[in-house]
């Protein structure tokens, strides 16, 4: 590549961290919150500059609009890059079959070059301080998601802070070590909490949605540097704690309960309104005809389905795992293996009786036998969490069914696994965090001076404690989007190898034989049963140049300071 070439390049890349100013909100509440105050006098928007803008607060909550697209949302079609779920089509990375990419999407810097606009400019506002510093607590919440998401996936990144243009020297920066990067995310997270108000108007980030981040990322910072033996651990750790304990002791969330232990997990999430949901620290509203989404659409043709290690997790009705306890029943059937289990199996996986339609005619679209051979189940182990009964959400685009951005849940679960990794958890933390979560769905109290080692834990090398924790953690996070960053923070990728990750329900020929035979002929199990979704593999491989991605080629070449991640020169 010759020098014009690469400066148009670097020109071209410059380009796309330019200010982007978006008026259209992701949150249709926000349109009410923005003060419509001379709008129609507004400069256009693509004359901004620091003379023409940042003039009132209703500028900076406008620039601040742009970022909340980025926010967390929960979905259900997340995990499939995990040992919770079996896609259709093997995941590439985890396959072993992912390549330096020349370009990577994720590889991107624009929001982070806005958000240091703004960091450079908002104080110009006429606006009190307490108003600036709030907007510039938003900027730094999303600074702080950015690059912790950067972070994640390649390691080292280079941290930039400054207003950067197409002729700044800082653009052939190289890496900055991840622990000053994380360091930084922490300082962004602290001005965040300490300036976001805890009531502001529906909609927008409030002081426990950042504490709410703040917890996550310091979980994740706090274990990945105990297990990949990084001094900090315990900061973070005790950051995460702290941040946890800020919105338990708040008083404004609980976990949602009517006690029917039977169905209240389900039903959290078919909700067409979370605003107001105790457990909800941030919801994601849809309207009609305003936004909605296709959730309920997705999940009935998921091409993906629950794997056989991520059902085991269970534990039964006695709180035992099913290798310790005598309620187990074994799996030779549909009905034993979900007999005398976490009421949440049966509210996360679709097992018999299940309806999945409630049709306008009266009539129901009723589970029977697992669905497999089909695009929509595949390894018998179907999505049911997040997914309504109601047909008026299964139409295209047009579910109105609410998510969540940071629930309690997750809080409460934070608390007990950073406490349990410091070595300091009292039977009184798990009660209130834990044992909250076990009592909505009517399981057993954990206690723990009364655990057993699963002779099948997936992580046999930490203390039961944790394995416990982790399991808790697997069950009542499922399916939204945590799982693969979990393993990857535990340095437990050889979790992925086992085969159980990639099989499905045991298909015995006695069940085999009630399925009517045009839906089960290609239908392929192992040679004890286990339906099998990959054919060509008994298990996957791991490689620990995993725990991070390449940086993309092009970026090499732009930047020749920067190198290559191990494993993948």
């Amino acid at each position: 590549m010759n020098s014009i070439d690469q400066h148009l390049l670097i020109q071209n890349r410059m380009k796309t961290l330019i200010i982007r100013i978006s008026t259209f909100l992701v949150f249709p509440l926000l349109w009410q919150s923005c003060k419509p105050d001379s709008y129609l006098d507004r400069v256009p928007l693509s004359a901004i500059s620091e003379p023409t803008f940042f003039k009132n607060e209703n500028d900076l909550q406008l620039y601040a609009n742009q970022f909340y697209p980025s926010l967390p949302i929960q979905s259900f079609m997340q995990d499939n890059q995990s040992d919770d779920k079996v896609p259709n089509s093997i995941n590439t990375f985890l396959a072993g079959q992912y390549v330096v990419p020349t370009t990577d999407a994720d590889y991107d810097w624009s929001n982070i070059r806005n958000v240091n606009y703004f960091l450079h400019h908002y104080q110009n506002a006429e606006a009190s301080q307490e108003i600036k510093d709030q907007y510039a607590g938003e900027v730094r919440f999303f600074r702080a998601l950015f690059y912790w998401t950067l972070s994640k996936r390649y390691g080292d990144v280079p941290w930039y802070s400054e207003d950067l243009n197409d002729q700044s020297d800082e653009l052939y920066a190289p890496r900055t070590p991840r622990e000053t990067v994380m360091d930084s995310v922490l300082t962004d997270l602290d001005f965040a909490v300490d300036h976001i108000p805890a009531d502001v108007s529906d909609g927008r980030i409030n002081k426990f949605a950042a504490s709410a981040l703040k917890a996550r990322i310091c979980l994740w910072e706090g274990t990945r540097r105990k297990y990949f033996n990084v001094d900090g651990s315990e900061k973070y750790l005790r950051e995460a704690v702290a941040a946890a304990q800020l919105i338990m002791d708040s008083g404004k969330y609980s976990l949602y309960s009517t006690g029917d232990t039977e169905n209240d997990y389900y039903n959290l999430f078919i909700q067409q309104e979370l605003s107001g949901n105790p457990e909800a620290i941030l919801p994601m509203r849809y309207l009609q005809s305003i936004l909605m989404n296709n959730s309920d659409r997705q999940l009935g043709e998921s091409g993906t389905g629950y794997s056989k290690n991520f059902v085991q997790s269970y534990l039964c009705t006695d709180g035992l795992p099913t290798a310790l306890s005598d309620r187990y029943k074994g799996d030779d059937t549909p009905e034993n293996e979900f007999a005398n289990r976490d009421p949440r199996a049966r509210q996360t996986i679709a097992t018999k009786g299940f309806v999945f339609f409630l049709n306008s005619d009266g009539s129901q679209d009723i589970i029977n036998l697992p669905r497999i051979g089909t695009n929509a189940a595949n390894t018998g182990y179907q999505l049911v969490k997040g997914r309504s009964s109601d047909p008026n959400m299964w139409t295209a685009n047009q579910s109105t069914l609410d998510f969540f951005i940071f629930r309690y849940a997750e809080t409460l679960l934070i608390y007990a696994e950073a406490k349990a990794e410091l070595g300091e958890a009292t039977q009184t933390d798990i009660n209130i965090s834990i044992n909250l979560l076990r009592d909505r769905v009517g399981m057993p109290h954990m206690e723990i001076n009364k655990l057993q080692q699963d002779p099948n834990a997936d992580f046999p090398d930490v203390p039961v404690l944790i394995n416990e924790i982790r399991r808790e953690r697997r069950v009542e996070l499922a399916d939204e989007g945590f799982r693969f960053d979990d393993l990857l923070r535990w340095k437990a990728g050889k979790q992925i190898e086992k085969p159980e990750t990639i099989l499905g329900m045991k298909l015995t020929p006695e069940l085999r034989a009630k399925y009517p035979a045009s839906q089960v002929n290609g239908v392929v199990v192992n040679k004890n049963n286990y339906i099998r979704i990959y054919t060509n593999i008994e298990h996957r491989t791991w490689n620990d140049k995993m725990y991070l991605f390449p940086i993309p080629l092009q970026e090499l070449s732009l930047n020749t300071n920067l190198t290559q991640n191990p494993g993948w020169e």
